[in-house]
C-alpha cells in the first residue's frame, strides 16, 4: 500500500496522468468530469433520486431547503436549475442538480404547467384577452339594495368587473367598502379584517384598478415590481396569488409570487424575464432575491401587509424593516397594512410605515363564533379517535379539517384513518413544501376529503365549503381556537366546528370562553352514541352509512334551526323516535320525557388543595391514577 501511494506521488512530480476510460471511469478522480459523467449514465433521467419522497418532489429538510444546500457548483450562466428537453443532456442534469440543490424539483418535468403563483403564460393570456372582448358589460347587472355598495359603485375598469363578475361577487363587504372608496384615492389604510372577510379582494381590486389607469408607469425591464404585497406563510402568498390571478384575470397583468421553501431558480427566472406588476412575497425569499440583485424595490409604489399581527407574533417583524429599508420613503408610496386587531403594537409599526393612516375597522363582521356552531364533546382520551373516526365515517363526503396539536399525533390520526378507508392527507412541518400545495389543490378540489394538520393550515388557507373543522387536541392558546375554526364559516356562509374535551386538555375551556364572550356548551357523548360505535379491523373500507345514526348526529350539531328541523324530521319526530342501529334511542320528541343529564358547572373549578405530603421523601407514596373521574 506505502508502495503505491509513493509511485503515485511520483507520477505526480513526473507530470504524468492517470489514464480515464473514454465513457467514463468507475474509479475517476473525486469530483472530476469522469465521476460526473458516469453519474449521469447511471442516473440520467432521475436526477437526485435518492432526495425524492413518493410523489417525485425533493425531500426536503426542516428548513425548506433541499438536501443537497444551495451551492451553486460553479454553473455557467443562463443555467436555471430545471432542464430542458431542449437542451443538451449534460447542460439539463447539471441544472436539474443545482436546481434540487436550490429547493426546487429539478429535472426536465418541472418545465412543464404552471407552478403555484408562477406566471400564466402569453398563450393563456391572449386567450383571456380574446374572452374578454367578446364580454358585453351589460350582462353583469346588480340590483342596488339598501346598505350594500356594488362595485359597479366605484367606477372600476371593465377588465376588473368582469373578473368580479365571474366570481360571482356581487356586494362589496364592509371593509371591502370602506378599503376601496379609500384605497382608490391612493390613501394609506390601516384596517381591521378578520380571515374570510374579504380583504383580500379589497386590496387587489384597487391595485389592478390604479395600474390599469396608470400603465405608463410600468416598468420597462423584469425584476422592478410595481406593487408589493408582504404575507407571512408560502399558502397564504400562494393563495393572494391565486386570488389576483382570478379578480385580475382579464387586466392582462403579471402577478407572480415569491416564497421558500422550492423553485428558486424557477422564481428568480419568472421575474426577471419580463415586467412585474404585482409581486406577492414571503420576507425570507424577497430578502433573498433582493441582496442578491434579482429584485429592485425601488419602484414600489404600493405596499400591502397582510397579516400585520401573525408576522408580529412568528417574528417577521426585524425582516420586515429590513425590507422598508430598500422601498422609496413612505411618503413616495401608497401603503396598506391587515390585521386581526389594531392593538397599540401593530399600530405602531403601521405609523412608523405610512403616513396619516386612514383606520377601518368593521365592528366583527366576520367574526367566527357567528358563522360557526360550536360543539365541545366530552369524551375520554382513549375514546377521541373513535369518536372522530365515526363522525367522518357518516359523513364520508364532507370536507374536514382535523388539528393536532403535536406532530406525533397527526401522523398517528392520520395512519389510523387511512388504513380503515378514509380519504385522508396528512399537513406537518414533516411534509415538504411540493406535497403541502398538492395536498391544499386536492382538498380544494374534493379528490381528498379529509386533512389531518398541526397549526401549519390553521391561518391564512381559503378552502371554500368546508363542512367541519374539528379540534381531536384543544390548542394552548385561545386565540388558536379562533383561528382554526375560522377555516369554516367564512365569507357569511355557516360552519361546524368540533371540539374534544378529554381529561387532559379540558382546562383550555375557561379562557377560550373568556376570549371569544360566550360559553362552550359540552355535550356528554354517553354509551349507546352512534359516535362510539366499536372502530373497524385496519384495512378496511369504509361502509355503508347508517342514515338514522347520521341524521341524530346532524340534529344535535346542525346549524340553523331549519337544518335542527329538517334533521329531527329525517328522524321521524311524527312517527316515533328513531334508534341506531344498535336500537339505542337516536332523537328524542319535544313531548318525550328528557333524561336528566349531568351538569358540568364545578367541572372545571379550581382542584381542592393537595394533601399533607411533608413526609413524602421519608414514606412510600402510592402511585395516583394517570387519569381523574369526572367530579359531578
Amino acid at each position: 500500500m506505502a508502495f503505491g501511494l509513493l509511485k503515485k506521488i511520483a507520477q505526480v512530480f513526473a507530470g504524468k496522468k492517470k489514464s480515464v476510460p473514454a465513457k467514463g471511469a468507475s474509479k475517476a478522480r473525486k469530483g472530476g468530469e469522469g465521476r460526473r459523467d458516469r453519474k449521469k449514465g447511471e442516473k440520467g433521467g432521475r436526477s437526485g433520486q435518492k432526495g425524492r419522497g413518493a410523489n417525485g418532489s425533493p425531500a426536503e429538510t426542516r428548513d425548506g431547503k433541499g438536501r443537497g444546500g444551495r451551492t451553486n457548483g460553479g454553473q455557467q450562466p443562463g443555467a436555471n436549475g430545471r432542464g430542458n428537453a431542449n437542451r443538451p443532456r449534460k447542460e439539463s442534469e447539471r441544472g436539474a442538480r443545482r436546481g434540487q440543490g436550490r429547493g426546487s424539483r429539478g429535472g426536465a418535468a418541472v418545465s412543464t404547467g404552471m407552478r403555484p403563483g408562477g406566471d400564466v403564460g402569453e398563450k393563456e393570456r391572449a386567450a383571456r384577452a380574446a374572452a374578454h372582448a367578446a364580454w358585453d358589460p351589460a350582462s353583469f347587472v346588480v340590483e342596488p339594495l339598501e346598505g350594500k355598495k356594488r362595485f359597479q359603485d366605484f367606477n372600476l375598469p371593465a377588465e376588473v368587473l368582469h373578473g368580479i363578475a365571474d366570481l360571482g361577487f356581487k356586494y362589496c363587504t364592509d371593509i371591502q367598502a370602506l378599503s376601496l372608496e379609500q384605497a382608490l384615492e391612493g390613501r394609506n389604510i390601516a384596517g381591521k379584517a378578520q380571515t374570510g372577510s374579504g380583504k383580500t379582494a379589497a386590496f387587489l381590486v384597487a391595485i389592478l384598478t390604479r395600474y390599469l389607469r396608470t400603465p405608463e408607469h410600468r416598468a420597462a425591464q423584469g425584476g422592478v415590481p410595481r406593487a408589493l404585497v408582504i404575507a407571512p406563510t408560502r399558502e397564504l402568498v400562494i393563495q393572494i396569488c391565486k386570488d389576483a390571478d382570478a379578480i385580475g384575470k382579464y387586466c392582462g397583468l403579471r402577478c407572480l409570487a415569491v416564497y421558500g421553501g422550492m423553485d428558486y431558480d424557477r422564481q428568480k427566472r419568472e421575474v426577471q424575464d419580463a415586467p412585474v406588476d404585482l409581486l406577492v412575497a414571503t420576507p425570507g425569499r424577497l430578502l433573498d432575491f433582493v441582496k442578491s440583485h434579482v429584485i429592485d424595490l425601488s419602484s414600489v409604489d404600493t405596499l400591502v401587509i397582510d397579516e400585520a399581527d401573525r408576522m408580529l407574533d412568528m417574528g417577521f417583524i426585524p425582516d420586515v424593516r429590513r425590507i422598508m429599508s430598500y422601498l422609496p420613503p413612505k411618503d413616495k408610496r401608497t401603503t396598506m397594512l391587515y390585521s386581526a386587531t389594531l392593538n397599540d403594537t401593530v399600530m405602531k409599526l403601521a405609523l412608523n410605515w405610512m403616513a396619516e393612516p386612514y383606520r377601518a375597522e368593521v365592528a366583527c363582521e366576520t367574526n367566527a363564533t357567528d358563522t360557526v356552531r360550536q360543539v365541545v364533546y366530552c369524551v375520554p382520551a382513549k375514546d377521541k379517535f373513535t369518536v372522530l373516526f365515526n363522525h367522518i365515517a357518516l359523513h364520508p363526503e364532507a370536507r374536514t379539517i382535523v388539528f393536532c396539536n403535536r406532530r406525533s399525533t397527526t401522523e398517528d390520526v392520520y395512519e389510523s384513518l387511512r388504513v380503515r378507508g378514509v380519504s385522508v392527507e396528512m399537513l406537518s412541518g414533516d411534509v415538504n413544501q411540493n406535497k403541502r400545495l398538492k395536498v391544499l389543490d386536492a382538498f380544494r378540489a374534493g379528490t381528498v376529503k379529509v386533512v389531518v394538520a398541526t397549526d401549519v393550515a390553521g391561518r391564512g388557507i381559503d378552502i371554500k365549503g368546508l363542512e367541519y373543522v374539528i379540534n381531536f387536541d384543544f390548542p394552548y392558546e385561545a386565540e388558536d381556537y379562533v383561528h382554526r375554526i375560522g377555516r369554516t364559516g367564512r365569507a357569511g356562509s355557516t360552519g361546524i366546528a368540533i371540539s374534544f374535551a378529554d381529561e387532559n386538555e379540558s382546562f383550555a375551556i375557561p379562557e377560550i370562553e373568556e376570549y371569544i364572550k360566550e360559553p362552550l356548551k359540552c355535550t356528554m357523548i354517553q354509551e349507546g352514541d352512534p359516535l362510539l360505535k366499536p372502530l373497524p379491523p385496519r384495512h378496511t373500507r369504509l361502509g355503508k352509512v347508517d342514515g338514522s345514526a347520521r341524521a341524530a348526529v346532524d340534529a344535535r350539531e346542525a346549524v340553523t334551526e331549519e337544518e335542527l328541523a329538517a334533521a329531527a324530521a329525517i328522524t321521524g319526530v311524527a312517527n316515533g323516535n328513531a334508534r341506531t342501529g344498535s336500537g339505542a334511542v337516536a332523537i328524542l320528541k319535544e313531548d318525550a320525557p328528557q333524561r336528566v343529564l349531568p351538569k358540568f358547572e364545578h367541572a372545571l373549578d379550581p382542584k381542592a388543595p393537595p394533601r399533607d405530603e411533608r413526609e413524602i421523601y421519608s414514606k412510600p407514596v402510592e402511585q395516583k391514577a394517570k387519569t381523574e373521574e369526572w367530579k359531578i
